[in-house]
């Protein structure tokens, strides 16, 4: 059993930076595909971005592209989303995942969840 506590959510200017990060216990880190959710008021829980066990690929949402980078340290069994030129639109509930097969974007394969933490960006 694996689990995740987000942390680093907060309130940011539009085109700030915040980094989240996700921090597992309970399981064997690096051998879990990481990925980050979001899901902003009224809207379904979209894929943001995943890691695979070794860091070595990573994969965006189109609209993050270029913004946002995930990594993970896996002696320090965190994951983290570096969160830059920050956007209204990226305003939402951001959580972390983890599965322990092959990467996919579908929330619905992930089998460990944190309980998410908020992030606002003002215009």
């Amino acid at each position: 059993q694996v689990q995740l506590v987000e942390s680093g959510g907060g309130l940011v200017q539009a085109g700030g930076s915040l980094r989240l990060s996700c921090a597992a216990s309970g399981g064997t880190f690096s051998r879990y595909v990481m990925a980050w959710f979001r899901q902003a008021p009224g809207k379904e829980r979209e894929f943001v971005a995943g890691i695979n066990w070794t860091g070595g690929s990573r994969y965006y949402t189109d609209s993050v592209k270029g913004r946002f980078t995930i990594s993970r340290d896996n002696p320090k069994m965190t994951v983290y989303l570096q969160m830059n030129n920050l956007k209204a639109e990226d305003t939402a509930v951001y959580a972390c995942a983890a599965r322990g097969t092959y990467y996919t974007r579908r929330a619905s394969e992930y089998d460990y969840w944190g309980q998410g933490t908020q992030v606002t960006v003002s215009s």
